[in-house]
């Protein structure tokens, strides 16, 4: 029997997004993405910063890369909790 993955069920799991990098601060542990709907921030479209969970993240991006990504607020700041490059079409 096949199972669909369980995070889909947790609602606590933020929803995967479409965005684009724009600019990559390391020195500032920040990414600024143009994203689509972030249906758990209630967020339109739009370009902004957010910071990332890890520092690590920073270096697997570069500025044009198409991502999915998953943010949350965390300690009052949009934080992206993970990310995976798309394949370039």
């Amino acid at each position: 029997m096949h199972h669909p993955m369980p995070a889909a069920v947790q609602s606590n799991v933020a929803p995967k997004v479409n965005g684009e990098i724009r600019k990559i601060d390391t020195d500032a542990g920040k990414i600024t993405i143009r994203h689509g709907e972030i249906p758990n921030l209630e967020m339109p479209p739009m370009t902004m910063v957010f910071r990332v969970a890890s520092p690590d993240m920073l270096s697997t991006v570069k500025g044009g890369d198409q991502v999915l990504f998953t943010a949350e607020k965390s300690n009052g700041a949009l934080t992206v909790t993970s990310i995976e490059l798309l394949p370039q079409k």
